[in-house]
This record gives structure tokens, C-alpha cells and sequence, in this order.
């Protein structure tokens, strides 16, 4: 099965995502700096949930790219993928309009715990097919990120209810660790000359 459509759908999907999330920006009705900081809430959840959704659209860039056949169950687990990115503008308009209240920030996390479960599942359905485990199974050993990542965001959820600016730095922590290059796709590709 070829995989041009499934990437060609996530690319356009991933676009709405982010489209929809910057509509969801209010523009202050003074030209002040006033009203323009009385933003602050919504924009930094726009900035950090922008940056989650271009983390995700790079690594599944990368993933795609270093991935030779998909089948059936890649697709829905796909969909699935998508499904959990495709809350991320309500849950980040939610916590920002809210201003970071504990029920939103928690939400918040568990929408980036979902995504991120939906994602290994993902890696597993790619795995399963005998050509892609070839080439990622060695490049996805030993992945510290993805072993982090769920633990941080429910530990995240937990602190919610304690204090929202802890949730918030565990959010941010673990986009920057993303942020982080990890090259072990890209090392991958350039030696099996599929760059």
C-alpha cells in the first residue's frame, strides 16, 4: 500500500489543526499594549501548543520518510494519531481562556498523554510490517524521549490540581526535550541512501 496519501492527509490535517488554533486568537478591540497583554493567557497556550503540533508534524516527516509500506491497520492507527492532535485546539483554548485552571490544564494533558499513546501504537502497527522493521526497529531502540513523555504528562495531570504552574513547566520541559534533535531517524536514511 502506498503511503503518499496517508502523508499527503496528515500534512492537511496537522494544517487545519494549526489554522484552527491561531482563529482562536482574539484580537484586542483597543490598540493598546493593555489589551494586547491581556492576551497573554491564550497566546503562550497557542505558542505551546503550536510547538506540539509542529514536533509531531517533524517526527511523522521523519517517521514516514524512513518507512517503507503501510497497510491497513497503519491507517487507523494513523487516525487515531490525528484524532488526539485534533483536540489540542479546544483543549488549548479551553486552558487559555480559563487561565490555566486545574480542570483545562489537566485535560490539556491528558489530550498530550493520549496523543503521544496513540503515536507508539502507531510505531507498533509500522512495526508489525516485516519491511519496516528492517530499517526503524535499531533506530527506535532505546527511545528515552517516548518513555519520558508519558510519565511527565501524568505526573503533569496529578500536579494540576496542586499547582497549574507545575503542569505547565512539565508541558513546556517535555516539548523542549522534542525540541532536541534526535537523529536517529535521519542517521537511518542517510545510511540506507534514502535521503
Amino acid at each position: 500500500m502506498e503511503k503518499n496519501r496517508l502523508e499527503a492527509f496528515s500534512d492537511g490535517v496537522l494544517a487545519i489543526i494549526i489554522t484552527i488554533m491561531v482563529l482562536d486568537l482574539k484580537i484586542p478591540h483597543e490598540p493598546t499594549l493593555a489589551a494586547l497583554c491581556a492576551q497573554w493567557p491564550i497566546f503562550l497556550c497557542y505558542l505551546l501548543s503550536f510547538l506540539y503540533v509542529g514536533i509531531y508534524w517533524n517526527n511523522h516527516h521523519h517517521f514516514y520518510h524512513a518507512t517503507c509500506r503501510i497497510d491497513g491497520r497503519v491507517l487507523w492507527a494513523n487516525l487515531h494519531l490525528l484524532f488526539w492532535l485534533s483536540l489540542i485546539p479546544f483543549v488549548t483554548g479551553w486552558m487559555g481562556e480559563n487561565h490555566y485552571a486545574p480542570l483545562p490544564v489537566a485535560a490539556y494533558g491528558g489530550v498530550l498523554l493520549l496523543a503521544a499513546l496513540a503515536w507508539w501504537l502507531m510505531q507498533r502497527a509500522l512495526l508489525a510490517i516485516p519491511d519496516n522493521r528492517n530499517h526503524l526497529a535499531a533506530a527506535l531502540r532505546g527511545d528515552v524521549k517516548a518513555r519520558i513523555s508519558p510519565l511527565a504528562y501524568l505526573l503533569a495531570i496529578a500536579l494540576a490540581w496542586v499547582d497549574t504552574r507545575l503542569s505547565g513547566l512539565l508541558y513546556v520541559a517535555v516539548a523542549l526535550l522534542w525540541l532536541v534533535p534526535d537523529r536517529r531517524i535521519e542517521r537511518l536514511l542517510a545510511g540506507s541512501g534514502r535521503e
